[in-house]
């Protein structure tokens, strides 16, 4: 039986004459368990200011939506207020500058919203809008693009606006929200008169509804959902936004904590590193040990108290830092947040990370740890006797064994799904094993085919990576996953703005107008070819729903098992769908044969796109009736087409032939091309002016929207690798200092045997530039192949290889190698030999 007092005796000795060393090891996983506390504690306190500002997300009880009015209802006449919006896309341009811009338009009659208000610069500029006449609050976005202010015009339609506030913040609403669809909010009495409401806009209709406090609302509507299933109007109450926004802060927050699992996991690498140095050092002292008697249990236990003390250490630090730094998160995720986060500390999270960093401690520094256990006392003659294979020692495969299932349980957690579970441990294992690949072969070969011609400094530098006690695998893993996570979001980030970029693209179009009306449709046409430019699409648009499949329509589809029926959806959605008989350079056919109309008898064939068709189970042959504003048209499937969504084209998941939608109401889209952004500027003044209905996307406007977008989530995400980063360069120094002596007895030698402090400088740094040229160089490697993958299977992009950011990382991480191991250096090459030997 062990002496658990001796043994913690013996441990705390240990740790008080190695305290500076060990704290190196616990350093390493200070960094991961304090990203976990920090997102664990924000996504407890977003998730309490969800269920507490719930009323806020929503501004009313239950809100009502459909793209027709929405008639009275029976519920308004228990309801103590009402409010209405409608809400479409437009343009609008300010009179000033004679700029322009598609905004999100929104009609409000009522005192909506009536929790929470509308914040606006000046404070009253709501209580002002709500007085009556022309007035109206615009989004800050919009007012600094275009230099507005207060006080300044703003014509919707053919009615000009007095702005009288700078709109700050909407219920609900989050800043990447406003960014891309930065809205103006104008009387309702005012709508009509704009001219921008006409037969075939596409607009929506909001009923905002307040109930007396204490009304389960749920209940209360449960009568009428039937029949607004048939309406297809859609109801949205406080517990429904609830539900659905926690579920999106959910699903981010365990996206941050996988981020930050990563983090832990490199640290964790960088413990079983350290301990695995640290045990060798330790071996001549466990032979002694068991010299005297010790039992190797015993052996063991001492060094795993050891490692306990210090792991806890290490995940109260870490857990102290983590509470701290979630009081900085709030910041960083404002544009993503739909409420106001109160922040306090959570200390069920610290309490998960306390535990969470002894037992991560314990499992990884276990695996070189056990080794201990197969040191005789002949290791005190025979020191090549004191080291164990893994092969052999099936204890070690067991801690193995624990550790994937650790990682496996921890993303299970988080995930709350076993496959997703399963392939982020499959994601880590396969990055960590080409990693360490990479580090294996680069050991070989230098082993192998080291030129003795070499210059005897950059031989010694390349032995070195191969010497006793070297970090070169623990440094290629940790730094290198670290720097592919961060290069590989500026690769994707870097290829997704090219992609968008279609305004500098000879072959692709960069003006769309739509909404444009039968009538108006050769006025628009002549305006454009008469300034010299060429329509190169011309499309015309129906609305329609979905009556059934193959006979199931929307109430039969409720009462079929989940196995059998289709998606809600796709009787709730509206179609916009077009009409012709070919393809165009974005489709291409996949199974069946475009029917033309006349060719099959009577039969309608229309073509769906290939991925929305076999996604929501439909075959070759299907019947499906849909609805053109009240008539009922049978159709059949006659084929599936691949679309590239991707090109600036109308792109349609459902294409009727010729000869059927003629005379449907509809609406055109016309494409073109303008030379530069003053061309197409003049074109979308003079067209707006003309016609205020049509809206105008200007593709060069929508890529500074995607660039802006972009950067607002690459600093989220920058953010977050920021502590793989710092992990990996922690565990550098850790793993510079942590080897020093080992250095140390190697400068001394060579100081000893006559070589100038500059030779020895020579060495050291020759090795800390292979270090750190090998760590960043598999790390982007690993990153371009992560890259090719993502945009191949994921986002359907070429891949170009992003030579000028990865150079730029790839000087970074070896500059800082470099400089560490100058500072960690610096006695050994400034001291005499006899100095150094004195104070060892």
């Amino acid at each position: 039986m062990p002496d658990f007092g001796w043994i913690i005796k013996m441990a705390l000795r240990d740790v008080r004459k190695n305290l500076s060393r060990l704290l190196l090891f616990v350093s390493s996983i200070v960094v991961g368990i304090a990203a976990l506390v920090a997102i664990s504690s924000f996504g407890e306190n977003l998730t309490k200011d969800i269920d507490n500002q719930a009323q806020e997300l929503l501004g009313a009880d239950l809100v009502l939506e459909n793209n027709k009015p929405i008639g009275g209802q029976q519920v308004d006449s228990m309801a103590i207020k009402t409010a209405a919006e409608i809400n479409f896309a437009s343009m609008v341009a300010f009179p000033s500058s004679g700029d322009s811009r598609l905004t999100q338009v929104r009609a409000l009659e009522g005192d909506f919203p009536f929790y929470g208000k509308l914040e606006t610069i000046p404070a009253d500029a709501e209580s002002d809008f709500r007085g009556g006449g022309k007035k109206a609050l615009v989004e800050k976005t919009l007012m600094a693009q275009f230099n507005a202010e207060v006080g300044d015009s703003i014509k919707v339609g053919i009615v000009t606006f007095l702005i009288v506030g700078e709109l700050q913040k909407v219920p609900g609403q989050t800043g990447i929200t406003a960014t891309v669809a930065p809205a103006v909010y104008i009387p309702m009495a005012y709508l009509q008169e704009t001219g921008l409401v006409q037969l075939g806009s596409r607009v929506e209709y909001n009923r905002y509804l307040q109930f007396e406090p204490g009304t389960d609302v749920e209940a209360l509507i449960k009568p009428y959902e039937e029949q607004w299933e048939i309406d297809r109007l859609d109801a949205d109450t406080v517990e429904d936004r609830k539900r659905s926004t926690g579920r999106s802060f959910a699903n981010l927050s365990n996206f941050l904590s996988l981020v930050a699992f990563i983090a832990l996991l490199l640290g964790c690498v960088g413990v079983a590193s350290a301990v695995n140095v640290f045990v060798k050092e330790k071996l001549a002292s466990v032979a002694v040990l068991r010299c005297l008697g010790v039992a190797s249990l015993d052996v063991l236990l001492i060094y795993l108290v050891e490692i306990m003390v210090m792991g806890l250490v290490g995940a109260l630090i870490g857990a102290g830092l983590g509470t701290v730094l979630q009081y900085v998160l709030p910041a960083v995720f404002s544009d993503f947040l739909p409420v106001e986060v109160n922040v306090g500390v959570s200390w069920l999270s610290v309490g998960f990370g306390i535990i969470t960093g002894l037992f991560v401690s314990i499992l990884f520094a276990l695996l070189p740890l056990l080794k201990v256990r197969n040191v005789s006392p002949m290791a005190t003659l025979r020191p090549e006797t004191t080291d164990s294979t893994l092969m052999k020692d099936p204890l070690r495969w067991l801690v193995i064994g624990g550790i994937l299932l650790f990682i496996w349980g921890f993303s299970f957690y988080l995930l709350k799904d076993w496959k997703l579970s399963l392939g982020f441990t499959g994601f880590v294992l396969g990055a960590f094993g080409i990693l360490w690949g990479v580090g294996q072969l680069i050991m070989w070969s230098v082993r192998k085919f080291l030129p003795i011609s070499l210059e005897y400094t950059m031989r010694q530098a390349l032995a070195n990576l191969y010497r006793p006690n070297n970090q070169t695998i623990s440094l290629i893993a940790t730094i290198g996953l670290g720097t592919a996570m961060i290069a590989t979001l500026f690769f994707l980030q870097n290829q997704l703005l090219e992609e968008a970029k279609f305004a500098d693209k000879e072959d692709q179009p960069n003006m769309l107008m739509f909404d444009i009306q039968p009538a108006q449709l050769d006025s628009v046409r002549s305006k454009v070819t008469g300034r010299g430019l060429k329509i190169l699409q011309d499309v015309a648009i129906v609305t329609m729903q979905l009556n059934s499949i193959n006979g199931i329509d929307k109430k039969k589809n409720e009462e079929l098992s989940k196995e059998e029926n289709y998606s809600r959806w796709l009787y709730n959605r509206e179609f916009r769908v077009t009409y012709r008989d070919t393809l165009i350079s974005s489709e291409k056919l996949s199974s069946g044969e475009l029917v033309p109309m006349g060719s099959k008898g009577d039969s309608i064939f229309v073509s769906l796109e290939k991925g929305f068709g076999e996604g929501n189970g439909f075959k070759i042959g299907d019947e499906v009736e849909f609805n053109v504003q009240g008539r009922p048209i049978k159709t059949y499937v006659g084929s599936f087409r691949d679309v590239k969504f991707n090109q600036v084209s109308t792109n349609f998941l459902v294409l009727f032939p010729d000869g059927v939608l003629e005379q449907a109401p509809k609406f055109h889209v016309l494409i073109t091309k303008t030379k530069n952004d003053r061309e197409a500027a003049d074109v979308q003044s003079e067209i707006v002016s003309a016609f205020p209905n049509i809206s105008i996307i200007n593709l060069g406007t929508i890529v500074e929207t995607l660039e802006e977008i972009l950067g607002k989530i690459s600093f989220v995400i920058q953010f977050m690798a920021f502590f793989s980063i710092a992990t990996g360069i922690l565990v550098l120094i850790s793993s510079l200092i942590i080897s020093k002596y080992q250095r140390m007895r190697e400068s001394i030698l060579l100081r000893t045997l006559g070589a100038s402090s500059a030779i020895v400088t020579k060495i050291n740094t020759l090795e800390y530039f292979f270090l750190g040229s090998l760590a960043s160089l598999s790390g982007i490697l690993l990153s371009f192949m992560a890259t090719f993958l993502l945009g191949k299977f994921v986002f359907q992009m070429n891949f170009s290889v992003a030579w000028k950011e990865g150079l730029v990382l790839y000087l970074a991480i070896t500059g800082l190698t470099i400089v560490l191991g100058w500072l960690n250096g610096r006695k050994i090459i400034n001291q005499p030999p006899m100095e150094i030997l004195r104070g060892t």
